[in-house]
């Protein structure tokens, strides 16, 4: 199979405004963490049983749209998802705790990752396709500041600790007609290993100037300080909580918080699921990559017009071959609906995402299709 380009790989014409979708379905969707053994009788689908996932946080919303669409379609299932982020996830992937897991920093074998989950495999290949496109917003609070701009070192030099005040010079000097007061920053980040940090610290290495001088990782760097929160949902309530505070967040999660719009190029952007695809639309695939592979490598440093690229490529891992057939079926049949067009619009209505272009569903369809018991 000739892989697809990710170029044009986004659907152009993005649903962007949330709206309300019903988790009625979801019953105890997260009450069970079990094995994806079949239980029970067998809905008129011919599927039934329990499925533990998890992983990103940034999917949380998505996963509740997907949970509760496939699980209308499917009553006598129940897919249960641990929004405990992306490095624990790939973990309980890895140790067989969780069937599928989702990840917003592609399975790589820097840390041996890759071989590991190859092995949990056995007898097959590990699949990794991506299921959800969205914007990292950079966050913040401070009362009386409705727009914010700020340059990619800017952001870096505020996060590495160098500007410690919002009335410093160089927000100034972006923000002439805000009244920035001399309160002090303080920099929010996650305390788990996280696929949004990964991709946060990447753009502030690659677009920062240089004033961002750590590895891209999961894991904050220890050397920096900071507020330190849990999760997606940890680090919106710290930034909430706190005057003066600043943050980084899957867009879909910002609420009512103020979002910075980043220097690209000569013009400021503000997130969007249009901006994010633009990015994604010209960044490659990732060289030497295997066939079940659909990794991509971000253009974080674009400066075209409207794009964003702060953001992240959350991806699926999952086996090719299980040993228990219902569990097979069950992860084959629930990811086959996360990328399908009904799936991914689900995605955009409630978060915001971007829907992958019918060409990429169906190349990750067709590697989704694999999927068997050993």
């Amino acid at each position: 199979m000739n892989r697809t380009s990710f170029r044009k790989a986004l659907a152009p014409s993005v649903a962007v405004l949330a709206l309300s979708v019903s988790l009625t379905a979801c019953g105890a969707g997260n009450e069970d963490s079990g094995s994806g053994s079949s239980e029970g009788g067998e809905s008129s689908s011919g599927l039934s049983g329990t499925l533990a996932g998890g992983g990103a946080s940034s999917q949380e919303k998505a996963q509740a749209a997907w949970r509760a669409g496939f699980q209308d379609e499917n009553p006598d299932v129940t897919i249960n998802y641990d929004p405990i982020g992306s490095g624990d996830g790939r973990a309980n992937f890895i140790s067989e705790a969780f069937a599928f897991a989702g990840t917003d920093s592609a399975l790589d074998d820097d840390e041996g990752e890759l071989s590991d989950a190859q092995a949990r495999c056995a007898d097959g290949n590990v699949i990794q396709v991506p299921a959800y496109v969205s914007p990292i917003a950079v966050v913040y609070n401070l009362p009386g500041v409705d727009e914010l701009n700020l340059s990619p070192e800017t952001i870096a030099n505020i996060f590495n600790g160098s500007i410690t005040t919002w009335n410093d010079p160089a927000i100034a000097e972006t923000n002439p007609d805000a009244d920035l007061p001399d309160t002090a920053i303080t920099p929010v980040h996650r305390q788990d290993d996280s696929g949004t940090t990964e991709n946060f610290t990447a753009y502030l290495a690659e677009a920062g100037e240089g004033a961002w001088t750590e590895e891209p990782d999961g894991l904050w760097p220890e050397s920096l300080g900071g507020e330190a929160a849990d999760g997606t949902s940890g680090l919106v309530g710290a930034v909430s909580g706190g005057e003066g505070t600043i943050g980084y967040a899957d867009f879909s999660a910002a609420g009512d918080l103020g979002v910075v719009n980043v220097g690209v190029g000569e013009e400021f952007t503000a997130p969007s699921a249009e901006g994010a695809a633009m990015v994604v639309a010209n960044s490659p695939a990732v060289e030497g990559a295997p066939e079940t592979d659909m990794a991509v490598e971000l253009d974080r440093t674009t400066t075209e017009s409207g794009a964003y690229p702060v953001l992240l490529v959350s991806y699926m891992i999952a086996c090719e071959t299980y040993a228990d057939e219902a569990e097979a079926e069950l992860v084959k049949e629930y990811l086959t609906y996360v990328v399908s067009e009904e799936g991914q619009q689900a995605a955009a209505d409630e978060a915001g995402s971007a829907p992958l272009d019918p060409a990429l569903s169906e190349e990750a369809t067709s590697l989704l299709e694999n999927i068997s018991a050993g």
